[in-house]
């Protein structure tokens, strides 16, 4: 299995840093509590992958750690140049946080609406924020960068991580191997959710290889207008050009209301912090449960729980009853 990003590829890209090494790897957790309190799911074996682990907190550091050595690589991103990107949060500090430990400068487009947990961890780390329309989301964002590298390419890297072929591969890469590994090739379906899609795209794409027979379930939020910060309604919005909607055997949707419920539950009788991403990924993969328990079919689960709560604690909904 390879490494979180191999040797080979990064090369002296990263210049000897620490934290590609720290990248990855992460542990597979049981969801064992959680299964056994949903009545009617023998022969299901609940998995994910604790991606809070990794040292920027989140999953996103897989994808940021490979566009930034595909691009220096390539002679994309040189002393001088910017990173830029748009981020509804957890790829910017993974960014911000590469920048400071590499040396090259980051400039982002965010929705002014992110967490004050993620605008606070930005601004440690030092990058430049360009705040857009909250009402626009994740796409006002993607507007946003793509204005600042027409006006001057010269400046910047534009990463563009909803285009960006490094990002899915990183999980090809990774993902995919280390769930295989980890679950000793018993995985039987694989289920993610859709932000840029990269982490669905490579890692299903992967275990498909390893597998043709295991499922793979992508899911996203049921409306537009919804609370589930990283993902994406794809129906209206600017669909990634690395998205590609036929990979998935099943795709579902999510209500923002079902993963507040799932994190207030997860925290409160797991003892399971998780963000909200997460937490739909676990309604998610109980839903698949339900179906393979109604068809007496085992079955062993593995979902990714992008990052834990600490970016969202300030959010009014761990008040709620």
């Amino acid at each position: 299995m390879e490494n979180s990003l191999s040797r080979s590829e990064l090369g002296s890209s990263l210049l000897g840093s620490s934290l590609p090494a720290r990248i990855g790897n992460t542990p597979l957790v049981r969801l064992d509590q959680i299964a056994q309190g949903v009545k009617g799911l023998p022969g299901i074996t609940l998995l994910a992958k604790a991606e809070w682990a990794n040292p920027g907190g989140s999953v996103k550091d897989r994808p940021a750690s490979s566009i930034v050595a595909d691009a220096r690589h390539r002679g994309l991103l040189v002393p001088g140049k910017t990173l830029l990107d748009a981020s509804s949060g957890n790829t910017g500090i993974a960014f911000a946080m590469l920048g400071a430990a590499l040396g090259f400068p980051v400039r982002l487009a965010m929705p002014s609406n992110v967490s004050p947990e993620r605008k606070r961890i930005l601004h440690a780390y030092g990058a430049e924020i360009d705040w857009t329309d909250p009402d626009k989301g994740s796409d006002g964002a993607i507007v946003r960068a793509r204005e600042l590298a027409g006006n001057d390419p010269g400046r910047f890297f534009y990463a563009d991580q909803y285009s960006n072929d490094a990002n899915w591969l990183a999980h090809y890469r990774t993902t995919g191997p280390e769930i295989w590994q980890q679950t000793a090739g018993r995985i039987t379906h694989f289920v993610a959710g859709l932000g840029t899609s990269g982490t669905f795209m490579g890692t299903a794409r992967r275990l498909k290889e390893f597998n043709p027979a295991i499922q793979a379930i992508s899911f996203q939020p049921d409306s537009p207008f919804h609370g589930l910060e990283g993902l994406k309604f794809m129906g209206t919005s600017i669909v990634p050009a690395i998205y590609n909607p036929h990979l998935a055997d099943r795709n579902l949707e999510i209500e923002t209301e079902a993963a507040y419920e799932m994190a207030r539950r997860l925290a409160r009788t797991q003892g399971l912090l998780v963000g909200i991403s997460a937490a739909a990924a676990v309604v998610a993969s109980l839903r698949i449960a339900a179906d393979e328990s109604a068809e007496r079919r085992e079955a062993v689960i593995v979902t990714i729980l992008p990052d834990s709560a600490e970016k969202y604690l300030s959010d009014r909904f761990w008040e709620e009853s």
